[in-house]
């Protein structure tokens, strides 16, 4: 029984590989997508910030328009992600039709 144990130990799926999580596909392009699209979110904030103060003059109509379509990225994680702990995963991986 100790070989078994200290055989699956030394084996090359057991052991952190030197990429990390970095070394799985799947995770790199979900993480490279995740960076572009948080790229796209800042620099559209952006311009559209420096657009509302060039057209309106007034600095104040930025926050005043940012804070409304900004929100939902506060708000709904933290209830998404306390759902997603209470449900089953087999059962919400069944639900989840792909492709």
């Amino acid at each position: 029984m100790s070989t078994n144990a200290s055989s699956t130990a030394s084996s090359p799926e057991s052991r952190p590989t030197r990429g990390g999580a970095f070394s799985d596909t799947v995770f790199t392009v979900i993480w490279c997508a995740s960076m572009v699209s948080n790229f796209r979110v800042a620099m559209f904030y952006t311009a559209l910030g420096r657009l509302m103060t060039n057209l309106m003059g007034d600095p104040m109509i930025v926050p005043l328009v940012q804070v409304p379509t900004s929100r939902p990225m506060f708000l709904f994680p933290l209830p998404a992600g306390a759902l997603a702990d209470l449900v089953d995963p087999p059962r919400l991986h069944s639900s989840v039709e792909i492709g």
